[in-house]
């Protein structure tokens, strides 16, 4: 592909996706819409009958997951169409047609929960033995009425979601505040020249190896949140009333315990993540000395965290060529996993380049005829990662969808990076075994310290400051810009150690960060990274034994709690041993990371 960035048209088939696997043509997929739209009214006819017998309920549950594999197919179509080309108004309004009936559909089913609830454990035994074919749903069932302490009444139940548009102004107005009202100056390169800053574009200039530029962008774009930090203040401490005031009406003991019991996940993993974390920050100090030596400064600033260590480093990497060598590097998975891989390559599952208006990114959507993989990609390693990240999770939709019933196909967030994470580390592992050039070692060994970097360390320096602003606001203190800078720049002075400059400006950072908003989401990419360094460890060490328990555990779905599908790939993360394997692993990195260096 050229320099030049494409329109749609302009990009060869071979490139681009198949959405005709889902629907043959626009025309096809509007059909199919009011077909499930006429088929949603109907929903409505099994109100107030769901706890009559068990039959009945049975033809209902086989009637709605039947509806919800054609709700699924058009939701796929329609997201696929949009993110290909965002400025295209058709697939817009085809968006919003889809997001409609959905609202719809779901306004015509609300009354399945609260029926489903209301039905006593006896009569449920007995819907069991009278209708056999129940027994699929007993594990669904049983997850669901698990909650029922926490469920109000029916008045109260309204109340709650009628107050929800209103709790949710917090996030949403964080949203358009950073996505579209904040405007930056240009920041100014060593020579001069101006470079355009955003929300977008500005880890990019922190990657650039013109310290000039780093400074300046980080002072400026700082400076900018600076100046709403009491706003961002205010709606952060309103995200943290919203999720106290909804714990306290379900009876929760806390915001915390809320947001991880709704993924079956235990309270203690996130302390765990933290407390292991901690544990090993020794290990990170050693981190930023040697990021200190080998950037030659005498201060190394917050501005020197992203540019590379080893510069000039980046090799020219084709897509053919990243394709073969993810394929080999995949090797130890064996053929049945790698016969899914060469599927995705040969039959049209990826979006592989940069089209105008196309979404940036890249992610990977689980549609059930086959996943949908979305890339943006650049002729360089860090784009040969993303292919083998985005491939893991595709293997791992395409086999939940492909063994698990509709009820039990989508698999819980808590597991959802480690398939992902898994195939980068055997990359990794794959490329570090067959290369003994000082130079390509030490561009890759300082790739994967980053990712620890990034995923292990920072996140968890986040999740402890999401469980101290929780704590804080628990206990009644004002969660003001003052002692949100404070607790934030005292963690990163803990985190990043004695060798890293922790200047004023870091102590704003909270204000950019999307996922304080996201309830307690962001541990669970240090813990899934770190079950996943694991499990690409006894992959290559016990082989095909180890394979056959992963691919059991990517086939799950959601037929198990979280913990207990890793359990059964032989990874546990209700203790530390995963954590402090995947650190130890950082340990030896670094320590030939200092060897190749001295």
């Amino acid at each position: 592909m050229s320099n030049k960035i494409p329109t749609r048209e302009e990009v060869p088939q071979e490139y681009t996706w198949n959405t005709a696997d889902l629907f043959p043509s626009d025309e096809a997929w509007e059909a199919e819409l009011e077909a499930v739209r006429a088929e949603g009214q109907k929903v409505t006819a099994y109100a107030g009958t769901l706890g009559r017998s068990g039959s009945g309920l049975l033809e209902f549950l086989e009637a709605e997951d039947a509806l919800n594999v054609r709700v699924s197919a058009l939701a796929n179509y329609a997201m696929r169409k949009s993110d290909q080309d965002t400025r295209n108004p058709k697939y817009q309004a085809l968006m919003g047609r889809f997001s409609a009936v959905r609202s719809e559909l779901s306004r015509l089913s609300a009354f399945v929960t609260p029926e489903l609830m209301a039905i006593p454990d006896g009569k449920m035994e007995q819907f069991y033995a009278e209708a056999p074919g129940l027994e699929l749903y007993r594990r669904h069932f049983e997850v669901m009425r698990a909650r029922r302490e926490h469920i109000l009444s029916d008045a109260e139940e309204k109340l709650l979601a009628a107050a929800g548009e209103a709790t949710g102004v917090p996030s949403d107005a964080f949203g358009k505040l950073t996505n579209a009202d904040l405007t930056f100056p240009d920041a100014v390169d060593g020579e001069g020249r101006q470079v355009p800053l955003s929300n977008g574009s500005f880890v990019s200039c922190e990657m650039s190896e013109d310290r000039a530029l780093r400074k300046n962008a980080y002072e400026t774009f700082y400076g900018v949140y600076g100046s709403i930090k009491n706003t961002a203040a205010s709606l952060l401490s309103g995200e943290m009333k919203r999720r106290r005031f909804v714990a306290t009406a379900r009876k929760y003991p806390s915001a915390l315990n809320a947001a991880v019991s709704g993924n079956r996940v235990p309270e203690e993993v996130y302390h765990t993540l933290i407390r292991t974390v901690n544990a090993n920050l020794d290990k990170f100090h050693r981190y930023i000395a040697l990021r200190k030596k080998l950037l030659g400064v005498d201060e190394l600033h917050m501005y020197d965290v992203y540019v590379s260590m080893i510069p000039g480093g980046d090799k020219k990497i084709s897509f053919e060529e990243a394709k073969g060598t993810v394929y080999e590097a995949l090797a130890p998975m064996g053929e049945e996993y790698r016969a899914i891989i060469k599927e995705g390559f040969e039959n049209r599952w990826i979006d592989v380049y940069e089209n105008v208006g196309k979404r940036s990114g890249a992610y990977s959507a689980g549609a059930l005829c086959h996943p949908y993989v979305l890339l943006n990609h650049k002729d360089n390693l860090d784009s040969m990662f993303t292919l083998a990240h985005e491939m893991g999770h595709a293997v791992h939709s395409y086999l939940s969808n492909k063994v698990q019933p509709q009820v039990y196909r989508n698999y819980p967030i808590f597991v959802a990076e480690v398939a992902s994470t898994c195939n980068e580390a055997l990359l990794m592992e794959y490329l570090l075994g067959n290369t003994t050039d000082k130079k390509e070692r030490a561009v890759l060994i300082n790739h994967f310290l980053e990712e620890f970097k990034g995923t292990l360390y920072r996140q968890t320096m986040f999740a402890e400051f999401e469980l101290r602003m929780g704590e804080l606001d628990a206990a009644g203190e004002a969660l003001t810009a003052d002692r949100l800078c404070r607790e934030y720049k005292a963690l990163n002075e803990k985190y990043y150690g004695p060798d890293m400059v922790t200047d004023d400006y870091i102590a704003l950072e909270w204000a950019r960060i999307p996922h304080f908003y996201m309830n307690y989401y962001v541990y669970q990419y240090a813990t899934g990274y770190s079950a996943a360094i694991a499990l690409s460890r006894k992959i290559l060490k016990e082989g095909p034994a180890a394979v056959k328990d992963y691919v059991t555990f990517l086939s799950g779905g959601r037929s198990k709690d979280p913990i207990d599908l890793l359990k059964g790939a032989g990874v546990d993360m209700s203790t530390a041993a995963p954590i402090q394997s995947a650190l130890d692993l950082f340990g030896e990195l670094l320590d030939e990371m200092e060897a190749l260096m001295a």
